[in-house]
């Protein structure tokens, strides 16, 4: 008989789906556990997947607070009595505490996952642990992380991105008296088919003019402010960059808590030699974005458990610098990555005009990404949750 999976996905971008690295994943993910055989449906603000897959509706919390702090438990009751799931997977992990009263008041015993998708702290190089400044706002970061803590403890089985991630994922729980024991498990995302490319189909720098992409969030806890400083010492005759405006007009609400992708996008469209462009959303022109640059820069965010932007670069044959942080410093090539802003503008010039270490990089790329295709994700997945 085959599983009956219930998908809980918050979604924090529903004005631009495709800036939303949860609702991607979901999307991709979907389809490929029915293919493996579980009946799955999704509980989301927005459809995700294809017919394959079934939809219910849910509400949009809002605001990234009110996803961790006020699951609708009424909804959760209704949803879980009318799919009987066997699993049920909280994509908010801080909801997992809700979802367990939910399963309880439904008489469920289904079993709860709950995939760490974004990790609400990071630790310092003498291992101490910070709250993230994203979630900070009016003192909030310590009560985010003890309600991560909370959702840790509700859940049957632990789900990280990547090795990185178990580890601070296991180092946070245990300064909150927290052991997780065999409840975790490492489950990477998938990669996107339609950004997956053979090296050897692209077009390299000829040592003039080649184009870094920057494809990720402009958010000050990005470490986007360093990226700023960088751009402004990269570019020139060999390197010019295209920076991504993954968000567009954002909500008046999301500006309210933080307006930094709006500053910092401006900060860059002023300086020479680079291009500040949207994909509309579209992922066909983001497609094409990608496809024209030579190389990406991977985000200066300390604590970065896993990036699709990096992947979507990879899969496409791009070769991915990056700063030796978190789990861009275990899973980008050690020859790409750099600590001083010194070494990524060399690393910038070095891809633009050695074809040789260019063509070598651009296949280790591609091939990073191999064992990240949604079939093998989804064969992953389900041997976690089973």
């Amino acid at each position: 008989m085959s599983q009956r999976v219930l998908y809980l996905l918050n979604i924090s971008n529903p004005d631009r789906l495709a800036a939303d690295s949860g609702w991607i994943f979901a999307d991709l993910l979907a389809p490929a556990l029915a293919d493996a055989g579980a009946e799955v449906t999704v509980a989301a603000p927005a459809p995700a997947g294809d017919g394959r897959a079934d939809f219910q509706r849910t509400a949009v919390p809002g605001t990234k607070y009110r996803a961790r702090f006020a699951p609708d438990l009424d909804q959760l009751g209704e949803l879980i009595r009318e799919v009987r799931p066997d699993t049920v997977v909280a994509n908010q992990i801080e909801a997992a505490p809700a979802v367990r009263t939910a399963l309880l008041e439904a008489g469920s015993n289904a079993f709860l996952a709950g995939y760490c998708h974004y990790l609400p702290f990071s630790f310092t190089a003498d291992q101490q642990m910070r709250v993230d400044p994203a979630l900070d706002d009016a003192g909030l970061g310590r009560s985010v992380l003890l309600a991560f803590a909370a959702g840790l403890a509700a859940c049957d089985r632990v789900l990280v991105h990547s090795s990185t991630a178990a580890s601070w994922t296991t180092a946070a729980a245990s300064r909150m008296a927290l052991d997780l024991g065999e409840k975790l498990r490492v489950v990477p995302a998938p990669r996107d088919e339609r950004l997956v490319r053979d090296p050897a189909d692209a077009t390299a720098p000829n040592g003039h003019g080649a184009i870094g992409v920057y494809n990720h969030r402009l958010y000050a806890h990005y470490g986007t402010a360093r990226f700023v400083d960088v751009a402004r010492q990269m570019t020139g005759p060999s390197v010019q960059l295209r920076v991504m405006d993954l968000f567009g007009n954002r909500r008046t609400d999301r500006t309210r808590l933080d307006s930094s992708p709006e500053r910092h996008r401006a900060e860059l469209a002023a300086l020479d030699g680079v291009e500040v462009v949207s994909d509309r959303g579209d992922r066909v022109r983001y497609r094409d974005l990608l496809a024209g640059a030579h190389f990406g820069i991977a985000p200066f965010r300390v604590g970065c458990p896993w990036s699709m932007s990096v992947i979507d670069c990879q899969g496409m044959g791009l070769p991915v610098i990056a700063p030796r942080l978190g789990w861009l410093a275990e899973h980008v090539d050690a020859e790409l990555l750099f600590d001083a802003d010194a070494e990524a503008v060399a690393l910038a010039e070095r891809l633009a005009t050695d074809a040789e270490f260019y063509a070598v990089h651009a296949k280790r790329a591609h091939a990073s990404t191999a064992d990240f295709t949604p079939a093998l994700v989804a064969a992953r997945y389900l041997e976690a949750i089973s």
